[in-house]
């Protein structure tokens, strides 16, 4: 990453924090940009995560491995990483109308996971998100093994948990990620 661009991002990064402190209360900015800085994979993944519309925040701090939590913090599901079947399998499989890829590769290629249900639900705690879209969920390997796989939202004030066919994609449907520092 050029040395500007990384200036840019971490400016990007703190204005965020700043904005969104119910977000992280009692996290000091100095302290997670310490652990980025520290870090040249995760800010490689966080700018993977801004470049696709996540808007990542720090949304908690994991007392037993010392990491900062990063999550996608766009309203919706981020743009960027819309219009992906569930994994590479299901791409694999599907015969005609394939997306251009599929949401388990491209989290892994960014270097993030994708949020569990519960995960999902913390964050839900912390703003209203996927009001119009959805998002793909890590999914339990029996529900995968069956050809299934989990999405999530929110309607009605109330988070929703959803099932699809792996190989299907919608141009609602993304995918939030997960970041420890």
């Amino acid at each position: 990453m050029k040395a500007q661009d990384k200036v840019q991002l971490l400016q990007t990064l703190q204005a965020r924090f700043a904005r969104h402190m119910p977000r992280h209360a009692g996290i000091a900015w100095a302290d997670v940009l310490a652990r980025i800085e520290a870090n040249p994979a995760a800010l490689t993944a966080l700018q993977a995560m801004e470049a696709t519309g996540g808007e990542p925040d720090v949304v908690g701090h994991d007392p037993a491995t010392g990491r900062w939590v990063f999550c996608d913090c766009s309203a919706e599901s981020p743009a960027g990483r819309r219009s992906l079947c569930y994994d590479a399998e299901a791409l694999q499989a599907r015969k005609e109308n394939k997306p251009q890829g599929s949401a388990m590769e491209m989290a892994r290629a960014m270097g993030i996971a994708l949020l569990t249900q519960e995960q999902y639900r913390a964050l839900q705690q912390l703003g209203e998100f996927d009001a119009k879209t959805s998002s793909w969920v890590a999914t339990p390997a029996d529900v995968r093994a069956l050809g299934g796989a989990l999405f999530c939202d929110r309607r009605y004030g109330q988070v929703f948990v959803y099932h699809n066919g792996v190989q299907s994609y919608y141009a609602a449907r993304g995918f939030r990620g997960m970041l420890q520092v």
